[in-house]
């Protein structure tokens, strides 16, 4: 089992509305098998080089963490978000595990530099209009409106250098094409599978 495929996802945000949906059963995609819950989306167009999709609004709970690597801060971030969801909020709840696993990257990072990671876990259906409140204040909910997202998948582990690369892989194509899209971060996306 590979933990977390990746994907890279550069977003053009559209319309911001309430979290509402977009979250279902994972029989209806076949790299999210081992989770009860996935993401949903609609598959807009697809190239040999990337996918264009479009996501609902979604409600998540995320944290921020500070490295020097992606990897070291995902994993500082993983630890407090899996705390919430195994009882470490205020009604004491446990959520099953979702995914994707969404990781918020800055493009601009210098080596010297920590650069501020943030990692996201998709509340399940049932928690979306009104989940449990966190009791790690480093915790807080990201509203995620309806957007079009540039999509290029890959296997192995999501880890910097191979985000990074598939980043450049993929900008590079969208430059080729003239698309219009946010500079400034990308998301790596890690499924189950």
């Amino acid at each position: 089992m590979e933990l977390f495929p990746g994907l890279v996802v550069l977003g053009a945000l559209m319309v911001s509305v309430g979290a509402e949906g977009g979250v279902g059963p994972s029989n209806n995609s076949s790299f999210c098998s081992e989770s009860k819950e996935c993401l949903e989306y609609e598959l807009v167009c697809k190239t040999d080089e990337y996918e264009v999709r479009h996501y609902s609004p979604t409600r998540w709970v995320s944290t921020d963490a500070e490295a020097y690597f992606m990897g070291v801060g995902a994993a500082v971030a993983f630890r407090r978000l899996f705390q919430y969801i195994t009882g470490d909020n205020n009604g004491g709840l446990q959520m099953e595990m979702t995914a994707p696993v969404l990781v918020r990257i800055p493009e601009e990072t210098r080596i010297w530099e920590p650069a501020i990671y943030t990692l996201s876990f998709l509340l399940p259906a049932a928690y979306q209009e009104r989940p449990p409140t966190p009791t790690d204040d480093k915790l807080y909910f990201t509203e995620m409106p309806s957007m079009d997202v540039y999509v290029r998948s890959y296997g192995g582990w999501m880890l910097s250098v191979t985000s990074r690369l598939h980043a450049h892989l993929l900008t590079k194509e969208l430059a080729r094409v003239q698309a219009d899209y946010n500079h400034t971060y990308h998301y790596g996306v890690g499924y189950d599978r």
